[in-house]
């Protein structure tokens, strides 16, 4: 059973991301030729033409998320608050180990080597601020 899933996943994701890139090449084709000739007055594009200038965009514009946002940390914010929220409720020995595990793998942040870091701030002083009680 685990031998087929594996040989039809090598035949399933080529022809997937075939007819992935076939329909955006479908959409952006109907686009352009309903919407640009009548604003812009340029021609009609053909099939090849709209898959051309699909994967253009993505080389120039790129494939993923993008850069790094507003957040210097690099994560997302989401992330950040919940792994402060975490590190707020370990014991201190929980904590000790967890610094010392990310400064063993010379994590860059608050707990790593890296000075120069946007984000480099003291998990003690993350502690205190947390220690205050909100009104």
């Amino acid at each position: 059973m685990k031998r087929l899933f594996f040989r039809g996943r090598f035949v399933f994701i080529p022809i997937a991301v075939a007819a992935f890139l076939s329909l955006i090449s479908y959409v952006v084709m109907q686009l352009w030729n309903n919407l640009l000739p009548g604003i812009l007055h340029v021609t009609a594009i053909t099939f090849w033409q709209a898959m051309g200038i699909f994967i253009l965009c993505k080389i120039l514009f790129g494939f993923g998320k993008g850069g790094r946002g507003r957040n210097p940390w690099g994560g997302n914010p989401w992330m950040r608050h919940r792994m402060e929220e975490r590190f707020k409720n370990m014991t201190p020995e929980e904590k000790e180990r967890f610094k010392q595990k990310m400064r063993e793998r010379g994590a860059c942040g608050p707990w790593g080597r890296d000075e120069r870091h946007p984000y480099n701030r003291d998990w003690d002083a993350l502690e205190k601020e947390t220690a205050k009680p909100t009104e």
